[in-house]
């Protein structure tokens, strides 16, 4: 049985995608069940290069299982801007932000 999602990568994310798919959305057909993680190594992307990832508008982490229509974001390193309050990837963020990057 297979699902369809809609996907969107963001900023250096789409250095991994064909040009067809770079900066829109795109459809993308998966086994049932497919987890985020699954599914970011099938498109090529690291998962180590992703920071944040929303289905349907709400944060989840790599283990969460893809269902029919789902539309996913997923979102690269943020290097300016605090997310440890919004990922649900990790128990902390890939970079340390300095005071001073906050605003």
């Amino acid at each position: 049985m297979s699902c369809n999602a809609y996907f969107r990568l963001y900023e250096e994310l789409n250095d991994y995608l064909p040009h067809e798919k770079r900066k829109i959305t795109f459809s993308l057909s998966l086994e049932n069940p497919t987890t985020i993680k699954e599914a970011i190594c099938l498109l090529g992307v690291p998962p180590e290069e992703v920071d944040l990832v929303l289905v349907n508008g709400e944060s989840v982490p790599f283990n969460h299982a893809i269902n029919e229509g789902d539309r996913i974001s997923v979102y690269p390193i943020f290097e300016s801007l605090d997310i440890t309050e919004v990922t649900r990837l990790r128990d902390r963020p890939l970079i340390k932000l300095s005071k001073d990057s906050k605003t």
